[in-house]
């Protein structure tokens, strides 16, 4: 796959409008959603078996077979089932006693569940800029970011590909420092052959609604530790002792996941190969027609990485196309095609900014400007893909 250039940063990203014609000057088609979730019979016939047991809130067997069976998928030991991925951070990083006056090292450009975990905890987020080659943190840079206070790094394996592991555990072996990977967006990814998730100290997955699989809301924590498998279910159901009802010697939280949302993703589960093959088999499609287009950086993939895209995810180069990545988007919704954006450098956010004043991203600000990720549900047609690829040459050829 084609690498990153970088530029010199612009400044501010660019959110204004453009001049692209309304939708009311041509045949309205049918609205592409950027993502729909692939729900079967399966999932309904467990969530009403659920249901007829009677079990539906934090306690019951779909629980903990889908915390069996998905810390297998990940090839550990220890599954926690929480209420949504952010909480899974955030539980992570209760169980390594990260708070306040500690530093807690994290890509520049993710999610913002990513910063605010740490900052529920009462720690400081430190931003590292992004790999321009696999999009995601750059273990380059993070040694840099290391302080006396530092006590963990979040490592994020962005838009489905896993984030370059080795070199950040040998980082954090020398520096006594925890790794929890924040795999939200990449079940099933593989770095060297190793399931991401296997790697670091913790992992967290999110199974919301736009992921690969999903139990509508929904996260977990896993681990091969068996000392922190035991904290994080102690801290998650507040911090009740087993031996002694309704003691608790801590603060804890009630993060549990329902036996409801547990049925859905036990079905989905049994799915997860053939789901993560049918978004292998649309990145490979999208590809196929995009690589020739100039200006069009299509998804990476590192030699040593699978990438599950779970968005698939392109870079549009101004510099080639002589348009905006946002004007090319709201080409394609006034063509009733749904993108999104990349998302916003954490150091651009108003929480963040101060922290990160002292400090240069101009590999994420480029990604940030650039980015947008296509349609990506597993069960977009050819013919609708066929759609999305013709508008978005039309987009380009308009500023040609």
């Amino acid at each position: 796959m084609a690498t990153l250039d970088i530029p010199a940063s612009s400044g501010r990203l660019n959110t204004s409008p453009g001049n692209w014609e309304t939708p009311s000057t041509f045949s309205i088609q049918e609205k592409i959603e950027v993502y729909e979730p692939d729900l079967t019979e399966l999932e309904l016939k467990y969530v009403v078996d659920c249901m007829k047991t009677g079990w539906i809130s934090g306690i019951g067997e779909y629980v903990k077979q889908f915390e069996k069976e998905f810390s297998a998928f990940c090839d550990v030991s220890y599954g926690i089932a929480t209420c949504n991925g952010t909480v899974a951070l955030e539980l992570a990083l209760a169980t390594l006693k990260v708070g306040p006056g500690d530093e807690v090292i994290a890509p520049n450009l993710t999610f913002a569940a990513t910063a605010n975990a740490i900052c529920h905890l009462g720690a400081q987020p430190i931003f590292v800029d992004s790999d321009p080659q696999t999009w995601t943190i750059d273990p380059n840079r993070i040694e840099e970011a290391i302080t006396p206070k530092t006590k963990a790094i979040i490592v994020v394996h962005l838009y489905g590909h896993p984030a370059n592991m080795d070199p950040i555990m040998q980082i954090a072996y020398d520096h006594g420092l925890f790794v929890i990977e924040d795999a939200a967006e990449a079940h099933g990814a593989l770095y060297k052959k190793r399931r991401v998730g296997s790697i670091g100290h913790m992992a967290c997955f999110s199974f919301y609604g736009n992921k690969i699989i999903t139990t509508g809301e929904g996260g977990m924590v896993v681990t091969n530790n068996p000392g922190l498998a035991e904290r994080a279910r102690f801290l998650r159901g507040q911090a009740m002792t087993r031996d002694n009802y309704y003691w608790h010697p801590e603060v804890g939280y009630n993060f549990r996941m329902t036996n409801l949302q547990a049925a859905i993703g036990v079905a989905q589960l049994k799915r997860i190969h053939h789901l993560i093959k049918a978004k292998r088999n649309l990145a490979k499609r999208y590809s196929s027609a995009l690589e020739r287009i100039p200006g069009i950086i299509t998804p990476p993939e590192a030699d040593w990485a699978t990438n599950v895209f779970w968005m698939y995810s392109i870079l549009i180069r101004p510099e080639v196309t002589g348009t905006t990545r946002d004007e090319v988007r709201r080409f394609l919704l006034s063509r009733n095609i749904q993108t999104r954006p990349f998302f916003f450098p954490m150091s651009t956010l108003p929480p963040y900014i101060g922290a990160s004043a002292r400090r240069k991203y101009p590999v994420s600000e480029r990604l940030a400007m650039q980015g947008l990720s296509l349609p990506s549900s597993p069960k977009l047609s050819q013919q609708k893909i066929d759609r999305i690829v013709k508008t978005l040459q039309e987009a380009l050829e308009k500023k040609s």
